[in-house]
């Protein structure tokens, strides 16, 4: 075994911020290394199949990573979908996850999760795949965030969902069919089009 500074899954590590037992595979390293590795402290094990560097940077966006690692049918939504959109400036601890009805939400030490249950058309349109930490992360896009933000707007306030509205309109983010779409979907077409009309969003 190699010396552990020199060794390729700590390096994979290190490039892909957290780890799966399947990357060690497919990288050509096998378990038993892996485990070595954790046993001697080079490696921290989050859960199940996930390992990081125990000395990484806990950024937010890591955060994100290991949810999505944990979580196979969560997309992010609502706060931590606007951080990763950059509309908004409100911060938040929690990561913000939809799940479907009836789904166990993923158990994890580390980060806070706050969960919202979302169902039908609703958890599944307007999901897209983004690359964060090395790792695939799903989060509804602009628009459908900006949806959500309304319906949802008792959690986490018509404030922020008014400032997402306007930055995801000013910055070109949506277009007006795309806000209307989703606005349907989510059932709050009633609630939005006020502000989307004094936006000059829609006539």
């Amino acid at each position: 075994m190699a010396l552990p500074s020199e060794h390729p899954i700590l390096a994979l590590a290190r490039s892909k911020g957290v780890l799966r037992t399947r990357d060690v595979s497919a990288a050509g390293e096998s378990r038993v290394s892996l485990a070595q590795l954790v046993r001697k402290g080079h490696l921290s094990r989050l859960g199940r199949g996930l390992y990081a560097l125990p000395d990484r940077p806990i950024s937010e966006h890591g955060a994100l990573a290991e949810v999505a690692a944990k979580s196979g049918q969560g997309v992010v939504c609502l706060i931590s979908a606007l951080r990763l959109h950059e509309l908004t400036t409100q911060q938040s601890a929690d990561v913000w996850l939809a799940i479907p009805h009836k789904t166990h939400p993923p158990r994890l030490a580390y980060p806070p999760l706050r969960v919202v249950r979302m169902s039908g058309q609703a958890m599944l349109e307007g999901i897209e795949t983004v690359d964060v930490a090395g790792m695939p992360v799903r989060v509804f896009g602009v628009a459908k965030t900006v949806a959500d933000c309304f319906k949802f707007r008792n959690k986490i306030g018509l404030d922020v969902a008014l400032e997402a509205l306007h930055e995801a309109w000013t910055q070109g983010r949506v277009s007006m069919d795309e806000l209307w779409r989703h606005a349907q979907i989510c059932r709050v077409a009633n609630v939005m089009r006020p502000y989307m009309q004094a936006l000059g969003a829609r006539p």
